[in-house]
């Protein structure tokens, strides 16, 4: 409370004293009101008072002979209101003459008639004004019209009339005691307000001290403030490191007018006080900070002229308050925020650990991040030598899966090509930047980050979003964190994948070793329903290593190696089978399909090797309805084809003849 409105408290209360122990009547406490009374300054305001009061008058029961009398309300210089009996549409016709009489009642402040011709009436119709008078000073503040028959006016009626009216009298002043009271309740009210703010004001500070919890501390000064001034308009603006999803708090806005209040409350750290557009407005900024700097700033509009300093005292108290409770809440919610990155991390950790298989790893992680960070969308990009730019390895934008992206392009290559992490906060008003994902998802804000793996960048991490400034900083660098930990798991796969690869090839011919054809080939008996396999032999291998060197003969068994390994598909299993002897298996092709490959790569080797050598090759085939189905037995029918090859001639394919319907023969 104002020391101004504690002032017109008192004073009302020593008026109420005084009214009291003037009427002698303070035994009875109801006394003082009966004394209270209209005066001359309120007759100019008091007309709406006096329309309810005839309005409810006119309600009241009456005696039957005057039961159509018609009424109507002039105010206190004799001038007709217009309000006036809703049967009584005479009354408008008679307005003059009630006017005439009324200026005569209110010099002879006496009522006053005069004879009026009603027109639905051939007997005449008298029309009086009668004077309403205040309770002390006797003034007249209203008349009161009535239209009466002649007749009942000689017997009487005028009397009649004035008891009305003064039945009117009582029923304006029961509504302006009524008023009077409710003006004081309202005072009243006012100062237990007032006193409550000071209350609520204490509670505050314990509260906000008593809250370890940032958005309960925002919260509470908010609905605060707004419980302390009812009728302002109030935002708080925070800076990026703070989401709320309070509907009165909002991110800082990036710029700022200088004659800004916000700008200049949240720059100086004082509480600033500007004039509104209008007069009758005023604009509050109040900074929301602490020891370590200004975190956000309060914006508040109030209706009014002016504002007080002691309120602004309190408003800056607070304020003060709420940034230290802000502050520490703060400080408590980034040490749990540290422990948390760390549980994550370490459960991270163990899961990309739990495999050694490059795929598993990139949909691990894929999978934690979207959860850890509460992302609309995540891609992880991986450098792909062959095909030359960023695989999107793993992403839940299926248009995007898979897509090949060249190097610097977008948002995901160009934090590859640059090396550097990158948070946005407003997609669509960022200049130079584009992104198909975010383009085609809707999204706002985005943190990225390069994928190293053994000190070098070999792919991207993207996150995006669909609300803008969703992302903090904190985010970013956790983001920058985890994506160490995948890019170490990401490293331990291609190790593991780069051992197996030499532990399950030939060093000599890049061909797969034959213990992985021979698992390979084990597997697939147990899933599929057929399969073939073709043995290549290098005819008179030995005589090219005595004619031409070892060196020669390596060079040749690498050239019939490649051959072989380009004329199959890409599922199917080239393996030296040993020496000169090479072997292919062909998953769920039959023996017709499996007879043109073989003649494909004898006819290109015969073709394309330099020194000029031959193959002799020899196919033999499984499906599910074969009594017994092996490894063994599947290579020992193969490798008999082979050696008939081999008598019948070489440089030839020859079926198992299980299997043959016919050989093919060098032409």
């Amino acid at each position: 409370m104002s020391e101004q409105e504690a002032c017109g408290h008192k004073d009302t209360r020593m008026l109420l004293q005084d009214t009291m122990q003037s009427s002698g009547e303070s035994s009875d406490p109801a006394a003082w009101l009966r004394e209270t009374d209209i005066v001359s300054y309120d007759f100019p305001y008091a007309g709406q008072l006096l329309a309810d009061s005839f309005r409810e008058w006119r309600g009241l029961k009456v005696p039957p002979f005057a039961q159509q009398w018609d009424w109507s309300l002039l105010n206190y210089r004799g001038e007709w209101t217009g309000a006036a009996d809703a049967a009584g549409a005479q009354g408008r016709l008679w307005k003059e003459a009630w006017e005439q009489c009324a200026a005569a009642s209110l010099i002879s402040r006496e009522p006053v008639a005069s004879a009026a011709a009603a027109p639905s009436d051939s007997s005449g119709t008298m029309l009086l004004t009668i004077p309403v008078f205040t309770r002390s000073n006797g003034e007249i503040f209203a008349l009161l019209g009535c239209a009466m028959p002649a007749a009942q006016y000689e017997q009487g009626g005028q009397h009649t009339a004035e008891a009305m009216a003064l039945h009117f009298q009582t029923c304006f002043y029961r509504r302006f005691e009524h008023v009077f009271v409710s003006d004081l309740a309202g005072v009243h009210q006012h100062a237990e307000r007032e006193s409550s703010r000071r209350s609520l004001l204490f509670q505050i500070v314990q509260r906000m001290h008593d809250n370890i919890d940032v958005n309960a501390v925002l919260t509470e000064v908010i609905d605060s403030i707004s419980a302390m001034y009812p009728g302002a308009r109030l935002e708080l603006f925070m800076s990026q490191d703070h989401r709320s999803t309070h509907p009165q708090v909002k991110p800082l806005p990036l710029r700022w007018g200088e004659e800004d209040v916000c700008a200049k409350a949240f720059k100086d750290g004082r509480v600033t006080l500007h004039a509104g557009r209008d007069s009758n407005s005023v604009e509050i900024g109040l900074p929301l900070g602490g020891k370590q700097g200004v975190y956000g700033v309060f914006h508040m509009m109030l209706d009014k002229p002016s504002f007080p300093d002691v309120d602004l005292r309190f408003l800056a108290m607070v304020a003060d308050t709420a940034g230290t409770a802000f502050e520490n809440a703060k400080l408590y919610e980034r040490s749990n925020q540290l422990i948390r990155e760390l549980r994550m991390s370490n459960e991270l950790t163990q899961r990309l650990n739990q495999s050694l298989h490059l795929g598993d790893i990139f949909q691990y992680a894929f999978e934690e991040l979207l959860e850890m960070f509460d992302a609309d969308y995540c891609c992880i990009l991986h450098l792909n030598e062959k095909k030359g730019g960023l695989e999107a390895i793993a992403c839940n934008f299926p248009p995007l899966r898979g897509e090949i992206i060249e190097n610097g392009k977008g948002l995901g290559g160009q934090v590859f090509a640059l090396g550097e992490p990158l948070i946005l906060s407003e997609y669509r008003s960022a200049a130079g930047i584009s992104s198909r994902l975010m383009t085609a998802t809707g999204s706002e804000s985005a943190i990225a980050t390069p994928l190293s793996v053994g000190g070098e960048v070999r792919g991207a991490i993207m996150l995006t979003h669909r609300e803008p400034h969703f992302f903090s900083y904190d985010s970013f660098r956790l983001l920058q964190a985890m994506a160490g930990h995948i890019g170490l798991a990401v490293g331990n796969a291609r190790l593991h994948a780069e051992v197996r690869y030499l532990a399950n090839r030939d060093s000599l011919t890049g061909l797969y070793a034959r213990h992985y054809l021979d698992e390979e080939i084990k597997e697939r008996q147990t899933k599929d329903f057929c399969g073939t396999l073709v043995v290549v032999d290098i005819d008179q291998f030995k005589m090219v290593n005595d004619t031409y060197g070892h060196q020669k003969g390596d060079k040749i068994l690498k050239q019939v190696s490649e051959i072989v390994k380009s004329s199959i598909r890409h599922g199917d299993i080239a393996a030296r089978w040993g020496g000169e002897e090479l072997a292919v298996y062909l998953p769920q092709l039959g023996i017709q399909q499996a007879r043109f490959v073989a003649e494909r790569i004898r006819k290109r080797v015969m073709a394309e090797t330099e020194p000029r050598v031959t193959v002799s090759c020899g196919i033999a085939e499984w499906s599910w309805v074969d009594e017994r189905v092996s490894v063994e037995s599947l290579f020992y029918r193969a490798d008999m084809a082979l050696y008939e090859a081999k008598n019948n001639g070489r440089n030839q394919v020859v079926v198992d003849s299980k299997n043959a319907v016919n050989n093919i023969k060098n032409p």
